[in-house]
């Protein structure tokens, strides 16, 4: 039919801070296991890029202090919080530690 997009020519969101730090988190829960990748469609624990996400993020939340509104800075926070949670809960299982609930 003329005047039919395919999704491929549509643009893509950009220039979003909140949209931006959602898909490096979402990244670091496929790393972490906890999503399954759209492109393999599992999922596999990957701790050394966890890591270097959460750093990623960590550092975009120090180099951005004061500079966020309320609500970004606090979705940011409670992103990093949570994944270097999960991150130190998957690090111990898998070192054979005992884990928290």
């Amino acid at each position: 039919m003329a005047g039919e997009r395919k999704a491929s020519e549509a643009p893509l969101p950009g220039g979003n801070f909140r949209l931006f730090t959602t898909r490096l988190s979402f990244q670091t829960m496929i790393s972490l296991g906890l999503l399954e990748n759209p492109l393999t469609r599992s999922r596999r624990v990957d701790l050394d890029s966890a890591r270097m996400l959460i750093e990623d993020l960590r550092m975009l939340m120090e180099k951005t202090r004061g500079n966020l509104d309320a609500d970004e800075e606090a979705q940011l926070e409670k992103s990093v919080h949570d994944l270097e949670h999960a991150y130190e809960r998957l690090q111990s299982e898998q070192a054979g530690e005992p884990g928290e609930s």
